[in-house]
């Protein structure tokens, strides 16, 4: 066995891990499991499933990676889970498989801050730069964009959506999608402005964070219906070319937002 694996540590002779990935004590990692360069598997985790990991991530102890869907629906399909690269899963983490109602895998960008207690359901899909604060609990078929905040025990209902850069309260209820660069809280989830500070941290220009200002109002404050919106944030990018990018972030968010956005 590997200096870097516990001699307590369960590791089947399929699974592919990486000669730099250690495995700390009572971990067990299934047949099925493949590890990249220089991730860390902390003490009594599981990690099976079809799952894939990738470099440089860290699992802290109890966290269970791989398991199967909590949908009555699934019958044992080979569903997957991926999981890119320098990832931080804090403790009792829980992050499960697929389905075949959906995409068939469950995935998990690069350079989240997955913290303590957080379940991660079937099919969803995170993005990167993402942090789940503790306690954070998804349905399944999530879909959370890059850079986005989720506050502590939050609850995000399935099929539910929340845009890149946005940033959530704790413990609010989000029955509907929270769009690109909006900030929402409480239960139910409703908006409370655009994450200027998080824009300006990650480099947008006073011009974009002034076009999703304006955005922002548009969509809530106007009166205007979704249509009408969406028609001046174009009518926007015409004008303002060097805004166009960013807007049309929001504009491809709306468009695809199947249950609808959170509301006053």
């Amino acid at each position: 066995m590997s200096a870097l694996i516990h001699t307590t540590a369960l590791v089947d002779p399929l699974a592919q891990l990486h000669p730099t990935v250690s495995v700390g004590p009572y971990s067990i990692i299934g047949p099925d499991v493949k590890i990249d360069a220089h991730t860390k598997i902390g003490s009594h985790c599981v990690i099976d499933g079809h799952t894939t990991i990738g470099q440089n991530n860290h699992f802290y102890r109890f966290c269970s990676v791989g398991g199967m869907p909590q949908d009555k629906k699934y019958s044992g399909e080979p569903t997957r889970l991926e999981i890119g690269d320098r990832n931080m899963v804090r403790e009792y983490v829980t992050i499960n498989t697929g389905t075949v109602q959906d995409v068939g895998v469950t995935r998990l960008g690069s350079d989240n801050w997955v913290m303590a207690y957080v379940h991660i359901a079937h099919d969803c899909q995170i993005g990167s730069n993402v942090i789940l604060a503790n306690g954070v609990q998804m349905g399944g078929h999530v879909h959370i964009g890059d850079w986005a905040i989720v506050g502590g025990l939050a609850a995000v209902h399935q099929f539910g959506r929340i845009g890149a850069h946005s940033m959530t309260g704790g413990q609010s209820a989000l029955h509907m999608d929270v769009p690109p660069y909006v900030m929402g809280s409480g239960n139910p989830c409703v908006p409370v402005g655009v994450n200027v500070e998080g824009l300006k941290r990650r480099g947008f220009s006073p011009e974009a964070i002034s076009a999703l200002r304006d955005a922002y109002k548009l969509i809530y404050r106007r009166g205007l219906s979704l249509d009408e919106a969406r028609l001046q944030m174009r009518q926007r990018q015409t004008e303002e070319p060097a805004v166009a990018p960013a807007l049309q972030v929001m504009l491809d968010f709306l468009d695809g937002s199947a249950r609808g956005i959170i509301r006053p």
